[in-house]
C-alpha cells in the first residue's frame, strides 16, 4: 500500500479509514484502507510473481493497482467494471498514479467493462486470484490450481 498513493484514486480525504464516495456513480464507493489492507493480508500467500489476478468491481483502481505491485514481475491485473464510467476512472487513475503508470502502459493492468459475476475471460488462461468486494460483500475469493479458497475479512 505504501507503493501506490490512495491519494491518486481518492477524490477527497484519502487516508481517513472509512469508505470514501467516488463522483462517478451514485452507489460506488473506495474502501476503506483497513479493508484493503485487510484484503492485500489475506490474499498475500497467492500473490506470486507473475500471477494472473482478476479485480470484480474494481472503482477507483487503488487495489487492482496494489495487487499489481504483488504479482511484479511478470504478473497481471485486471479490473473489471460494469459500466464505462467506472472502467475509465480505474484505468485514469491508475495512468496518473506514478507507480502504476507503466503497469497500464505495458499491459500489466487493465480495466475493461464486463458482467464481473460472470468472471471474465480474455483468452489468456485461467486466474491464479480472484477478488470481489462488490457482489459478495467481503468475501475474498482465492483460486489455485483448480481449487476455489474462500476466506471471509474480519473487520473487526
Amino acid at each position: 500500500m505504501l507503493l501506490i498513493d490512495r491519494a491518486d484514486f481518492c477524490p477527497a480525504n484519502p487516508y481517513q479509514d472509512s469508505p470514501q464516495r467516488l463522483p462517478q456513480s451514485p452507489t460506488a464507493t473506495i474502501s476503506a484502507p483497513h479493508m484493503h489492507a485487510a484484503a492485500l493480508e489475506t490474499l498475500l500467500p497467492f500473490m506470486n510473481p507473475g500471477a494472473r489476478v482478476l479485480d470484480v468491481g474494481s472503482g477507483s483502481g487503488y487495489l487492482t493497482c496494489c495487487f499489481a505491485a504483488l504479482v511484479q514481475p511478470r504478473g497481471e491485473v485486471v479490473g473489471v467494471e460494469h459500466g464505462e464510467g467506472l472502467r475509465r476512472l480505474g484505468e485514469g487513475n491508475a495512468r496518473k498514479a506514478v507507480g502504476s503508470r507503466e503497469w497500464v502502459e505495458s499491459g500489466e493492468v487493465r480495466f475493461v467493462v464486463g458482467d464481473g459475476r460472470r468472471g471474465w475471460r480474455d483468452g489468456r488462461g485461467g486466474w491464479d486470484v480472484i477478488v470481489s468486494f462488490w457482489f459478495l460483500s467481503d468475501w475474498v475469493f482465492a483460486r489455485r490450481r483448480r481449487r476455489v479458497i474462500c476466506g471471509w475479512v474480519d473487520l473487526g
